[in-house]
Order: structure tokens, then sequence, then C-alpha cells
């Protein structure tokens, strides 16, 4: 093999490593936005955060509809009339209009209502109730957020390293061609070198879509036009303690138990199942007090005026009256019988109050389950990422071998590019074994009730902190 020919191979060798580690960071937009910064972002755009925040307000509106029934209430009303009686007997006749004015004004107070302060009691825990569902939506969003982040990153890692690979095949390409036509190579290596070329240029067509299709996502998310996150700065160092619970001193713990445990106390979803049960309870308590008395405080006072006459008082002369009337009392209301409605009503809900304990207990296991699952999918996923970069090394290192091995004649074009391939998934998969690791940390998070937005700022961290030139738009597919 002439020398030129070598050192041209040799070069688009080294090519696919040096390119994976810069290109998919090199070419970014001035404007990157980092994680917290499209996080604001979706905080105002997110339609599932914004139902979830109105749902909320209603609730806290509706528990101050649900304590009225336990305040004073009053209410006046009043009338004009303008009647004209006639009246015809034997040889008298009698005409005359007739005003009357009257104003009268009510107010009671409840002083023994059982159910309206249970009804009191369920606004406040419907309260409660959507303060935990709101919590839920803004985790939620977080998760969802950093998937699509991390899913643009790593489709623009595997664009990149796609591009570098086809690179490097392109000019082993050039070079076996080059080779067979001076005869220092059969036919079978250019035909080898063109198929895995093609191959590339299909896998880096896949990798344009795919990377168009996660910005897409992305923008859904945030409502932000384009949008250009920033990629993490190298070398990568993975946050340390991501399998620790987030307490402090001797109480955290890396174990899949004592994420359960935290679970069990600050999971959202057990939070509401737990809720639901206390008014489902509470429903059945008020459901009894359908044979129970009321006992209400009323006032009231009434005025009125008949300013030429009152014809149920006197006939002649036809003189002004006026009246008022004041008075203050008690009343109690005492159910006797509904038609066995109250017992019903009572069967009703001790089966509704039965589902939501079972409920709850479904809730308990499926957190459970999910904390466990979240953090054994976190503890492989660091595994991973520790073999996969032993294997990034062992690739590199069998790649220079095979292109030592090609130079000395004991290896073929074959397997330089074997072991370019190789090496091509292997930083592909730990890219994205990386971005698994850190949206896993979230979903640990999240499923045992613990995420916050402050759990971004780690991560965030990581992030390039240098803004980059604004990079060219991919080849349309199917162009070389």
């Amino acid at each position: 093999m002439p020398a030129l020919f070598r050192h041209a191979l040799m070069a688009a060798a080294l090519a696919l490593p040096a390119a994976s580690f810069v290109a998919p960071f090199a070419a970014q937009p001035a404007a990157a936005q980092s994680l917290m910064a499209l996080h604001d972002a979706a905080r105002q755009h997110d339609a599932a955060l914004q139902a979830a925040q109105a749902q909320l307000q209603a609730a806290r509106a509706r528990a101050g509809q649900a304590r009225a029934g336990l305040l004073p209430q009053a209410g006046l009303s009043g009338n004009v009339t303008r009647s004209h009686l006639d009246v015809h007997l034997g040889s008298i006749d009698n005409a005359r209009s007739i005003t009357q004015r009257s104003l009268n004004l009510n107010a009671s107070q409840p002083l023994y209502r059982p159910a309206n302060r249970i009804t009191a009691t369920q606004g406040e825990r419907q309260v409660a109730l959507a303060e935990m569902q709101w919590q839920a939506a803004a985790q939620e969003l977080i998760t969802r957020l950093a998937q699509a982040y991390f899913d643009v990153l790593a489709a623009h890692d595997s664009l990149e390293l796609a591009r570098a690979f086809k690179a490097a095949v392109g000019q082993q390409l050039e070079s076996a061609r080059q080779n067979f036509e001076v005869g220092n190579a059969t036919i079978t290596d250019s035909r080898e070198a063109q198929a895995r070329f093609d191959l590339a240029h299909a896998q880096e067509i896949a990798a344009e879509n795919e990377w168009r299709v996660a910005r897409l996502a992305l923008e859904q998310v945030t409502g932000l036009p384009a949008p250009a996150p920033r990629p993490l700065a190298q070398p990568v160092q993975l946050p340390e303690g991501l399998l620790k619970t987030p307490l402090t001193g001797a109480e955290s713990h890396e174990s899949a138990e004592a994420w359960a445990q935290l679970a069990q106390e600050r999971s959202p979803a057990i939070a509401q199942a737990r809720l639901a049960l206390e008014m489902a309870e509470l429903e059945t308590r008020k459901a009894k007090t359908g044979h129970l008395p009321t006992v209400d405080l009323q006032a009231a006072y009434g005025w009125q005026q008949y300013p030429n006459g009152n014809p149920s008082v006197s006939t002649m002369p036809y003189a002004p009256y006026r009246h008022r009337a004041a008075s203050v009392g008690v009343a109690v209301n005492v159910p006797l019988f509904a038609g066995f409605a109250v017992q019903e009503r009572v069967r009703e809900t001790l089966s509704l109050q039965d589902k939501a304990r079972a409920e709850l207990e479904g809730a308990r296991r499926n957190v459970t389950q999910a904390v466990r699952s979240a953090f054994y999918g976190l503890q492989s996923g660091l595994a991973q990422v520790a073999a996969l970069q032993a294997a990034e090394k062992s690739s590199l290192t069998a790649l220079q071998a095979s292109q030592t091995g090609l130079e000395a004649g004991v290896r073929i074009s074959l397997d330089v590019l074997n072991a370019q391939t190789q090496l091509y998934q292997t930083r592909r998969d730990l890219a994205r074994a990386r971005y698994a690791v850190l949206t896993g940390a979230l979903r640990l998070r999240q499923a045992s009730g613990t995420l916050q937005e402050e759990d971004l700022q780690p991560i965030n961290a990581l992030l390039e902190p240098q803004q980059k030139e604004e990079p060219e738009e991919p080849a349309a597919p199917g162009q070389p």
C-alpha cells in the first residue's frame, strides 16, 4: 500500500473518535438554552400544568362555597303594588285605588347543621387534593421536559457521529478504489467499502429525521420555536449520589426499600388516594346526619305602608296606614321518616368508602413498584455507562490495532470497517446511556414524590457554559 494511502486511511480511521467527542458540541446556536431556561418556558406554556392550576383555583372557590353553609344568611325584599277596588253592595257603590308598599329583611344563622360542617371540611380536602394534583403535574412536566431535552441532544449526537462515520468510511472507500486501480487491493475491498458507505449514508438519513422529530417534541413542550438545548460539557462527569435518597445525614440510603419508604410519605399519587378515602369517610358521616335535627337562629323585620288607607282595616275614612313588625327566634327541624332514603344513602357511601380504601392500597403498591423499577433502572444505567466507557477505550484500541495490521498486511480493509462500526455504535450507545441516567435520576425522584425544580440545578451545571455559532441546516434526506 502506498504511503500516501496509508496516511489517508489512518486519518480517516482516527477521525471518528475525534468527531464523536467534538462534533456534537461544536455546532450549537448562539441562543442555545439551558435546561432551567427551557423549564421556565415550559411552565408558562404547558397546558397540563395550566389546567391543574385552574383546577386548584376552582377547588379553593368551591371550598369558600362550602364554608358559606356555616355563615349567616340575609335577604332583603320589597315591592310596590297598585290595585283598584270597585265594590257594589245594594245601593252602596264604593270605588277606590289602593297603593301598597312593603319591605322585608330576613336573616338566619345556622346553630346546629352537622351536614354543613362536614361539607366545609370536604371543601378543605378538595383543595388539598387539587394541590397534590398540581404538584404531580409539575413533577411530570420536569421529567417530560428533561426527556425531550436529552432526546434532542442524543439525536444530535447520533447525527454528528453518523456524519463522522460516513466521512471515515468515505475516505476508506476512496482509498480502496485507488488501491484497486494501482493493483494493491482486490475488487472485493472496494465493494465492501461501498456497501459500508451506503449503510452509513442510510444511517445518516435516519439520524437527520430523528433529530428533526426530537426538536419538534421539545418545541411542543416549551412552546419555543426551534429550541436549541445546550449540550453536556466535555468531559462528561455524571453527578455523584444519584441513588441516595434526598435526605440529610445518616438518614440517606442507597436502596430501593429506602426510596419506597420515602415514597409512602411523599408520593402525590398516594396522597391523592388518601385524601379520596378521607372524603369518602366524610361523605358517610354526612349521610348519617340525615336523621339529625337542624337548629337555626332566625330574625325578621317587616314594614308595610298604605298611603291611601288599608281596606282590610277600615273603609271610611281613607286614612294612611303603616305597619312594622320585628321578630327573633330559633327554628328547629326534626326529620322523622324519609322513605328509607337515608339508610340507602349510608349503604352507598359505605361501599364507596371501601372502594376508596382499595384504591389507596392499589396506589401504594403501584408507587412501590414504580420506585423499585426506577431505582434498579438507574442502578443498571450507571453500570452500563461505566461498561460502555471501558468498551469505548477498547473499541478505539481495536480500531488502531486493525489499522496497524492493515498496514502490516495481516488485516484486511473489512477489519478496519468493522472496527469503525463498532466504535461508532459504542460512542452512540454511551451518549444515550448518559442521558438515560440523567433522566432516570429525575424519574426516580418523581416516582418517590420528591422531585422539585431544584433537582434540575445539578444537571444544568453539567451543560456547556459557552455559546457556540449557529449550525448549518442538515442536508435534505437522500443527499450524500
